[in-house]
């Protein structure tokens, strides 16, 4: 709890919404008392104007009246109704962390969630469709140049590292010698990675958005149809995706600044 992150998420944890649930047993509360003060006011008038009574014993008659009326009880029977259901959920292997999430979620129309692995296994699974969008390329050349656009020898930083290293061969990694790294930015939505391979030529390799990526192919304007229907495709069906390109090798790195030219591989799904 020391980092920002920790702070942020302790300080997430320590929110305590009220439910649902608990809304509307505090306004039938509110309700009751309400409706049970006024007809106590009025069992008050008539027991001291009408009867006759003396005050000790109207007020004594209007104070159990008024404490029969409030639904004391309402909040333990619900709370017990609850934790029967929490038990039958748990039969069915669903844990309960918030007895008023049961009631939640009895009234919910939709319920939308991650998919591939995020929810069952707590990771991301590379799924086998792999589109190809360059001539000569295979499925393998796509993961080497996604494991390229990351730094492999290091422990992965994030998810997305995570999923491309398990599934690619680092051994073949080895054989390239990465010269710099341009680590992924939310404004540029992609990792670059420039690289010598074992005959001393430069490249680049860089992984990402789709959409980013498509625009700096040099053939985009031929591919551009044909790259947006699959990524429709695969939203449709709620996979997500993320290209992969890489450029032609050069002689010299610095050629790799004047208008490298790229080549769009492929895109990955999970």
């Amino acid at each position: 709890g020391q980092t920002f992150f920790g702070k942020t998420a302790s300080m997430i944890g320590s929110v305590h919404e009220q439910g649902h649930f608990q809304k509307v047993l505090m306004a039938i509360t509110r309700s009751l008392l309400l409706i049970s003060i006024v007809l106590v006011v009025i069992s008050l008038g008539v027991l001291l104007f009408r009867d006759g009574e003396g005050l000790l014993e109207a007020l004594t008659f209007a104070v159990v009246l008024l404490v029969a009326s409030i639904p004391i009880a309402m909040p333990v029977v619900s709370v017990a109704t609850m934790a029967l259901g929490s038990r039958k959920l748990a039969e069915k292997k669903a844990i309960v962390t918030r007895l008023s999430s049961i009631e939640e979620v009895a009234g919910m129309d939709m319920l939308c969630s991650d998919k591939t692995g995020t929810l069952t296994l707590n990771k991301m699974v590379l799924q086998d469709e792999l589109p190809i969008f360059t001539a000569g390329v295979t499925r393998e050349d796509v993961l080497l140049h996604a494991a390229l656009a990351a730094k492999w020898l290091e422990p992965p930083k994030d998810a997305l590292d995570t999923l491309v290293l398990n599934a690619a061969d680092i051994n073949a990694c080895n054989a390239f010698e990465q010269t710099d790294y341009v680590p992924f930015d939310p404004r540029t939505k992609r990792t670059e990675s420039t690289l010598r391979n074992a005959q001393g030529a430069f490249f680049k390799a860089s992984k990402g958005a789709p959409h980013v990526v498509l625009a700096m192919a040099h053939d985009k304007n031929q591919i551009k149809d044909a790259v947006e229907e699959v990524i429709s495709r695969l939203a449709e069906r709620g996979v997500r995706s993320l290209a992969v390109a890489r450029t032609r090798p050069v002689a010299n790195a610095a050629e790799l600044d004047n208008a490298p030219v790229w080549e769009f591989m492929g895109i990955l799904t999970f």
